[in-house]
């Protein structure tokens, strides 16, 4: 139980495997490039990868702003495009609204004013009385 728990036996362990045949041997200058950058594999195991730690929480955070801004900023433009619908259904209530009232004060006009039913029935129908002659006007 305690060989598990200890990193140095882990290390120890790798350092004294054979390269695995099936990996592809490098070059010497090359190999021992690889290793001045990296380092062996019992330092890379040691180290926790050739990505530090911090870096991979700080990608992992960036990556969750970045997923609530965008989720953020969809939800606003949402939110404006509906604003606009209101604001334009609001100014189209408004102007039937207004159309609606003109036609009541019309309809109440037409109603009670005899002077306004025969104009409207004069203009809109074409209508005359039995004693008048009509005498068309050429232009």
């Amino acid at each position: 139980m305690n060989k598990t728990a200890d990193n140095y036996w882990t290390d120890s362990r790798l350092t004294t495997q054979q390269p695995a045949s099936r990996a592809l041997p490098l070059a010497g200058p090359a190999r021992e490039l690889s290793r001045e950058l990296i380092g062996t594999r019992a330092e890379v195991r040691r180290r926790g990868g050739i990505i530090p730690s911090w870096a991979l929480f700080t990608m992992i955070m960036l990556a969750t702003f970045a997923l609530c801004m965008s989720v953020t900023m969809r939800t606003h433009a949402g939110m404006r495009a509906a604003g606009q619908k209101v604001e334009q259904s609001r100014a189209d209530v408004q102007t039937l609204s207004n159309a609606n009232e003109s036609l009541r004060r019309e309809v109440k006009r037409l109603r009670e004013d005899e002077r306004a039913i025969e104009s409207a029935a004069r203009t809109r129908l074409n209508m005359v009385r039995p004693n008048e002659v009509v005498v068309p006007v050429s232009e």
